[in-house]
């Protein structure tokens, strides 16, 4: 246990004071969906994976309907490494052909998405995994992704697809049954075709289907930093436009703020991008008042 988890040593008014605070939160966010985009070391650690399905729980608990989609990209190169494949990327998304395809099937359907769901029923509640063929969830075609060193050209980065259709309907059933949906980022073609679609998309868009309230994407950063190294705790649209232009935001992150942007300008109420390797930060996010990581606005 960290010196984080020990609370014997904080008073009863400073808990009861705690509490007192959550309170106006609970009640403007009761009834209200929450998105969680989890990955990173929140999923890898395991005192840091406990805190989440405790967290989660709780936010379920209180009233608010907790959606989770996984990611799972260190577990997938842990799997290739042995089988002796060495993952590769473009512009944040993943090259997948078929042996990958299989393997990420594996990874994020079976291990990753068990595991969390697990460890949420553990602690109490009621997890329920889904991919993107349960109920017809996630609809996806290949992806054409356009060469930005040739335009009017697109690089074939095989099985990775992107979003036709969202059916939100087993996740609605789910929901008002008192079930938890953790979702895995993999969609199917109508030829039944498996899909590796980025974790950050599928968050986004399921944000936006299910008109929620909030979306945080938990990170392995303490939010979008700028060229200093900078904490950026509030961006608009513009400011996002000039750091894409500009190649502060590069790599991974591309695909992350693309989505939490499109979210913000689609009708979710507020989007943020938390540090998941500090404890209990979606509690802290939803919770409290204290400004956390970095909040993106529409406009």
């Amino acid at each position: 246990m960290s010196d984080l988890t020990d609370l014997s040593t904080v008073s009863s008014q400073i808990k009861a004071e705690i509490l007192a605070e959550a309170l106006p939160y609970i009640r403007k966010f009761h009834g209200k969906t929450i998105v969680i985009k989890y990955g990173g070391n929140a999923m890898t650690e395991e005192r840091l994976k406990h805190g989440f399905a405790r967290d989660v729980i709780l936010l379920k608990l209180v009233g608010m309907n907790p959606v989770v989609v996984h990611g799972g990209g260190p577990q997938i190169d842990s799997a290739l490494k042995k089988i002796g494949k060495q993952g590769t990327f473009v512009q944040g998304m993943r090259i997948t052909d078929e042996e990958t395809m299989e393997v990420v099937e594996w990874v994020l359907g079976g291990e990753v998405q068990q595991d969390i769901v697990m460890l949420i029923n553990h602690y109490g509640g009621q997890a329920v995994g889904l991919t993107g063929k349960d109920g017809g969830l996630i609809r996806a075609r290949k992806m054409k992704m356009a060469d930005r060193e040739h335009p009017g050209q697109f690089l074939d980065i095989g099985f990775v697809g992107e979003i036709e259709a969202i059916n939100p309907a087993v996740v609605k059933a789910l929901q008002d049954d008192a079930f938890i949906p953790i979702i895995s980022p993999i969609g199917f073609g109508d030829d039944g075709q498996a899909y590796n679609i980025n974790a950050d998309v599928v968050a986004g868009k399921i944000a936006e289907i299910l008109k929620a309230e909030k979306l945080i994407m938990m990170t392995n950063t303490p939010g979008v930093l700028d060229k200093q190294g900078g904490l950026l705790t509030d961006l608009s649209a513009r400011e996002i436009d000039e750091m894409f232009a500009d190649g502060t935001i590069s790599g991974g992150m591309l695909p992350k703020i693309s989505s939490a942007l499109d979210a913000a300008k689609s009708g979710v109420n507020t989007v943020h991008i938390v540090d998941g390797r500090i404890e209990h930060s979606l509690l802290l996010e939803v919770l409290t008042e204290q400004a956390f990581g970095t909040m993106i606005r529409s406009h």
